[in-house]
């Protein structure tokens, strides 16, 4: 091999070497622990918000059932303390 060549060679190899290097010190920024929580946890926000969003237009479209479906809630929760009134009065 010529000197050129064996130059070329070894610029090539630290080329490669650097971009290895790099790509290392990205996955390693990806699976830090601390960053792939906050990651998660960003999406788990995301879709929480979204949900909401999603509840907020579905009650805004549908107000009669949603109240009805919120009285019948409240009435099956507090059963016991309706039935409880009724055995008083008698």
């Amino acid at each position: 091999m010529t000197s050129a060549k064996v130059a070329a060679a070894e610029i090539e190899s630290a080329l490669a070497r650097q971009r290895v290097m790099m790509t290392l010190g990205q996955l390693q920024d990806r699976l830090n622990p601390r960053k792939f929580a906050l990651n998660a946890s960003r999406d788990v926000a995301d879709v929480g918000t979204a949900a909401l969003n999603a509840g907020v237009e579905t009650v805004r479209r549908n107000p009669g059932p949603t109240a009805g479906f919120a009285a019948v809630a409240g009435l099956f929760l507090a059963r016991h303390r309706i039935v409880g009134l009724f055995r008083r009065g008698r």
